[in-house]
């Protein structure tokens, strides 16, 4: 009798979009480095990030090798003026309220919106080249730079800016400005911005249109962007006219909440930090503008054993004067080692989580992006390792902050869909921008003030 032929069943080949293969993976979540890792991406979602050996056959329209390189979530910039890439090199070596009142303020009176478009475009077009992948921008005529992110396929928390300086009728304008705004933007470009509303800070905006905006931040169900506790004078000059600090002031007006993002918080008492815990008030850490404008440090140590969440950001590039956050992170980390005179404060690994997946729960965005696992939005990097400076590789997360450059970063995908690969941007003609933000800023100086 003839036995029968006994066929072995083959699962069929699972599909995706977008193969990343041979990779080292930093999935940012609790499972560490992962060697000879697999990322499988179909249409804007992680479908799979792991070990290559465990993961299901699969087969897709476009295989990237990762042999070399490093994947982890792209980075997120939790603070700055996008468009001021028009001003960048401009104001140099001068105090914060010199700078912003006899340089920035003026020139920024002649903007037009065209000019913010511009601007935010080679801003855009610096954080893809750098492995930025989402942002949080206050600015003007937020619009334009909502347009940008749609054309450019970043991700972006956008808030129009609020201000007041005295002025009640500008303050009333310009928050109307930022409600509509929100209301029209806030899920734009296939969902990849977010709206906030964005008081300027303590100092511009009064207590009573700092009552309007919280009202209209929890009907409208969105974040607010703020400066808080960046410069020592105007600090003192909020205790002397209120007799609170601002944070004090803050809680006081109901202001607080977790949808709260606070720039810079450098003059903190550390009641005002446990307040601010207390709250789930998030915060962006800005080392470089920090130290160019000699602001002071920022005690992150202490508001993070407060449990804080704290993200990074670069500020604007006017101040900075880049987007790069990998310069930003090295500098944050060795920053505060320096003022706590304590080497072991803040480790590499830390500082990364800072820039991905704490910067995105920042950003009210942890449900989305910040880490490489399947279900969330495929917002990836690709690092080339196969550089001098980055050999031998010992430990991935140290190479990044303390060796890596935005210059590394080989390939960009946000929302599944490639920016850059092979340091070539696919969204945006590079030369055409960069030409186009050049000819804008030399008309901006020779242009009169509206």
């Amino acid at each position: 009798m003839q036995t029968p032929l006994i066929l072995r069943q083959v699962n069929p080949l699972e599909e995706a979009d977008i193969l990343i293969r041979e990779c080292t993976l930093l999935p940012m979540d609790d499972r560490g480095i992962i060697k000879e890792g697999l990322i499988a991406i179909e249409d804007e979602t992680i479908t799979y990030a792991g070990k290559e050996a465990k993961a299901p056959r699969m087969k897709a329209e476009k295989v990237i090798d990762g042999r070399g390189k490093v994947a982890m979530p792209g980075l997120v910039n939790c603070h700055t003026h996008l468009a001021m890439t028009l001003f960048r090199g401009i104001a140099e070596d001068q105090p914060l309220q010199k700078w912003l009142k006899q340089t920035i303020w003026p020139l920024e009176a002649k903007l037009k919106p065209r000019d913010v478009y511009d601007g935010a475009l080679l801003g855009c077009l610096e954080m893809i080249k750098s492995g930025t992948t989402s942002f949080a921008d206050m600015y003007f005529n937020e619009d334009q730079v909502a347009k940008a992110v749609e054309k450019a396929g970043l991700r972006g928390v956008l808030a129009q800016g609020i201000l007041e300086a005295g002025f009640l009728s500008r303050g009333e304008k310009m928050l109307r400005e930022s409600v509509n705004f929100a209301k029209k933007y806030d899920g734009y470009a296939d969902g990849r911005v977010t709206a906030q509303l964005g008081p300027h800070t303590l100092y511009t905006c009064g207590p009573s249109l700092l009552r309007k905006v919280r009202e209209k931040a929890t009907e409208l169900k969105v974040g607010v962007h703020i400066h808080l506790a960046e410069s020592e004078e105007t600090v003192n000059l909020t205790k002397k006219k209120h007799g609170l600090s601002e944070v004090e002031l803050l809680e006081k007006m109901g202001f607080l909440g977790p949808d709260v993002l606070a720039a810079h918080c450098i003059h903190l008492a550390k009641e005002e930090m446990r307040i601010m815990a207390k709250h789930n008030v998030k915060v962006s850490y800005n080392p470089v503008v920090n130290m160019k404008l000699a602001q002071g440090t920022a005690r992150i140590k202490d508001l993070s054993d407060l449990g804080v969440t704290v993200g990074i950001g670069t500020d604007g590039p006017a101040s900075n004067n880049n987007l790069d956050m990998f310069e930003s992170m090295k500098i944050a980390a060795l920053l505060q080692k320096q003022f706590y005179k304590d080497p072991t404060v803040m480790p590499a690994k830390m500082v990364l989580k800072m820039a991905t997946i704490d910067g995105a729960r920042a950003l009210g965005l942890e449900k989305t992006v910040g880490t490489l696992e399947a279900g969330k939005k495929a917002d990836i990097i690709l690092l080339d390792f196969k550089k001098p400076h980055l050999t031998p590789i010992h430990d991935p997360y140290a190479n990044i902050i303390y060796s890596a450059h935005g210059s590394d970063v080989d390939t960009v995908i946000v929302d599944g869909k490639v920016l850059m690969e092979n340091r070539k941007v696919k969204t945006l003609d590079e030369e055409e921008v960069m030409l186009k933000a050049q000819k804008t800023a030399t008309d901006i100086l020779t242009r009169k003030t509206r």
